[in-house]
């Protein structure tokens, strides 16, 4: 931060890590030891669509791309209600209860780069990581791309979410990844792709 930032009292934002997403496989573990929750092998990036013929090449590269190999997850877009778009990644697991977290990690990973090594980072918001336990409950670590912090979103209904398995959520991982202290940003994501 500069001298006139201060006196201006400006702050710049924080820049994303994106490497902390390579975290998410420990955090799963613990999330999985201590709370019951296993990764589903799904996840999604969201973002802002910018218009114009560059973007859509990009977004089309990425979705060919993950695609292309043998045993690729299927990936697939589509637009909420708010006009984000989300990326999904959906990885058939070979063992339900040993999904592959790693590949899903490392596709989102591709994604948001990919995305921002094209001029498009600015229109990343988060990217979502879905879990699920023994009860049928569905779980997401999210990715506060303009933060480079992780939160946890427990949905339980139409509207409604369980704020205490968050908590405990935040607890049992906060060791392994920078959680975002702030819950004021723990924004809900309803509607988002597998939960």
């Amino acid at each position: 931060m500069g001298f006139w930032d201060v006196i201006t009292g400006r702050t710049r934002p924080k820049q994303a890590n994106l490497d902390a997403l390579f975290a998410v496989p420990t955090a799963a573990l613990t999330m999985q030891t201590s709370l019951g929750l296993v990764p589903t092998g799904d996840g999604a990036v969201c973002y802002r669509a910018a218009a114009g013929a560059g973007f859509a090449g990009t977004q089309h590269d990425i979705v060919e791309l993950l695609g292309a190999s043998e045993g690729a997850p299927k990936v697939t877009t589509s637009v909420d209600e708010f006009g984000f778009t989300w990326l999904s990644v959906d990885h058939d697991p070979l063992d339900p209860a040993n999904p592959d977290i790693t590949g899903l990690v490392t596709d989102l990973h591709a994604v948001n780069t990919t995305l921002e090594m094209n001029g498009f980072g600015p229109g990343l918001l988060c990217s979502l990581i879905a879990f699920t336990g023994a009860d049928g409950r569905s779980a997401a670590l999210i990715y506060l791309y303009k933060q480079g912090t992780f939160y946890p979103f427990v949905p339980t209904g139409p509207q409604q979410r369980d704020n205490l398995l968050e908590i405990n959520i935040r607890t049992a991982v906060e060791g392994d990844l920078p959680v975002e202290k702030d819950l004021s940003r723990w924004l809900a994501v309803w509607g988002a792709p597998g939960l």
